[in-house]
């Protein structure tokens, strides 16, 4: 039995995503093993995120800064705007080093079951920037799920009186995917968007 602290430190990690009890567990006796090589900067860095932590009030990403990283940085291409329902899309966009414009993040997607209205969504915030100017393009980059696509379409129509280039990410076959292990969603998808080959 351990200790009710150690305990709560245990549920705690327990509540993150990708951890189960078990793995929270484990990542505990670790610390505890490795207190002053793990626990020690694992405290100081979250004391440090928690107390300087805030939500950019341009494009709505997590930093610890406002204007965040990104979009102070001189060398993206303000032309470029990219939609992303959350921060971790965004994240993951920005880690793959692709995109070299700047982020917009809607804060979820619209979903009727849910009760997820445009009012709901940082939807106003990107009509004032694409108001503002300076925007070629717009990406909708929403995922490939009904909610995503409903999303999609609500801002490609919203945004349609500004005068900017609205696409989407492309969907359909993953790279290294077989045909006989796709869904028929993916299928359809990659069928209505085939191109010719060069």
């Amino acid at each position: 039995m351990a200790s009710p602290e150690i305990d709560a430190l245990t549920q705690a990690l327990a509540r993150l995503p990708g951890l189960g009890p078990r793995s929270a567990r484990r990542a505990v006796l670790h610390l505890l093993k490795k207190r002053e090589a793990a626990m020690a900067p694992l405290l100081r860095a979250l004391e440090a995120v928690n107390a300087r932590l805030v939500t950019c009030a341009t494009c709505g990403n997590v930093d610890t800064v406002d204007p965040c990283s990104i979009c102070a940085d001189p060398r993206r291409d303000a032309r470029l705007l990219c939609v992303v329902e959350e921060v971790a899309d965004l994240w993951a966009l920005d880690r793959s080093r692709l995109f070299p414009g700047r982020f917009h993040v809607l804060g979820g997607r619209l979903s009727a079951l849910e009760g997820v209205r445009p009012e709901d969504l940082a939807i106003e915030g990107l009509v004032r920037r694409l108001d503002a100017g300076g925007i070629d393009e717009v990406v909708l980059a929403m995922n490939a799920t009904l909610e995503g696509q409903t999303t999609a379409h609500y801002l490609a129509e919203r945004i349609e009186a500004f005068p900017v280039r609205v696409t989407q990410l492309a969907h359909g076959l993953p790279v290294g995917g077989e045909l006989d292990y796709l869904d028929e969603g993916t299928l359809a998808q990659a069928l209505r968007a085939r191109r010719p080959i060069a």
